[in-house]
């Protein structure tokens, strides 16, 4: 038994992310986290143990969903959770007690792709069998092409958002070195990081607690344009943030869960299966739409930069 595990309290606080999907704040957390503690504290298992865990009970659930019978449905569905909750408790489990490695997330998101095509082809083939319906086919390419579709997504436009970042640091030290580099804030981080601020007054809190943190601090906002349009949004997202919520509510966990879990319950695998994909889709748009009106604003910060560039050198030059 190690002793140098904390209490629940601070197994939470060290192990929960500080935004997540909503199943999993809502219905994996409050089960992962203890059993976190419960598996550090009292067994000498690995993360990678736990990936492998989670990995082969999304296999057996698989088996489960070819069976097809509406029986073998709940039994999958119950299992793909479990193997859903295996799989976040290896990374909490990681951070808990330092075991963390770039091999360990390589294996979980490997794992986590071959489980999604493997529960994808395994239910579709077995409602197939059971009706005859060939749409099941499709369905089986349609969900594994929209798992495969939120993770490029996610992927590309991290890669864009850090170019621009990296761009805009490059360009403000550039024009900003003869004054000594003030620093540079990003107006989306000061707002996620002040989650309890009041809503009407959130844009100008978190300026100002910039301000005091450096005072030579110029605040960055690639998403004014999309706050502008959508008043709204800034709202909801502090409200989301407030319990933990990301404000992307249909993400590939909901999509899977959707397909995986809610379909078999109901046995109703059709429906559950063409809503979730819909949703997953109208989120996915969303979040190229708002990177879309994100670019716009980068554009308009670098252009801002060349302009007092091309000011300061007429000004020195009189």
């Amino acid at each position: 038994m190690r002793r140098d595990i904390p209490d629940l309290a601070e197994v939470r606080r060290v192990t929960q992310k500080k935004r997540d999907a909503w199943w999993t704040v809502l219905l994996v957390d409050p089960v992962a986290t203890p059993l976190v503690r419960l598996t550090a504290k009292y067994t000498r298992i690995t993360p990678n143990q736990l990936t492998w865990g989670a990995f082969l009970l999304g296999l057996v659930s698989a088996a489960f969903f070819a069976l097809g019978d509406w029986r073998w449905l709940i039994a999958g569905a119950v299992l793909y959770h479990l193997s859903f909750i295996l799989d976040c408790m290896d990374g909490k489990v990681a951070r808990l007690t330092g075991q963390g490695s770039v091999f360990g997330a390589w294996l979980d998101f490997v794992f986590d792709r071959i489980r999604v095509a493997a529960c994808a082809v395994a239910l579709m083939a077995g409602q197939y069998h059971r009706t005859g319906d060939t749409l099941y086919i499709w369905l089986a390419a349609a969900v594994i092409g929209c798992d495969a579709l939120r993770y490029i997504n996610s992927l590309e436009t991290f890669k864009v958002r850090h170019t621009m970042r990296k761009q805009i640091k490059v360009r403000l030290r550039e024009a900003r070195r003869a004054e000594n580099e003030r620093e540079l804030a990003f107006m989306e981080d000061l707002l996620r990081e002040n989650p309890e601020a009041d809503i009407e007054q959130d844009l100008r809190t978190v300026t100002a607690e910039a301000v005091q943190t450096a005072p030579q601090a110029q605040v960055v906002d690639l998403h004014q344009e999309f706050r502008r349009r959508f008043p709204a949004y800034l709202r909801v997202r502090s409200f989301l943030l407030r319990h933990r919520v990301r404000p992307h509510l249909i993400s590939g966990i909901e999509f899977q869960m959707g397909v995986f879990m809610i379909g078999p319950l109901v046995d109703s695998v059709l429906s559950a299966t063409i809503v979730s994909g819909v949703l997953l889709l109208v989120f996915e748009l969303a979040i190229i739409y708002k990177l879309l009106l994100s670019t716009r604003d980068f554009t308009r910060t670098i252009d801002s930069f060349d302009r007092e560039t091309v000011t300061e050198t007429i000004t020195r030059a009189a």
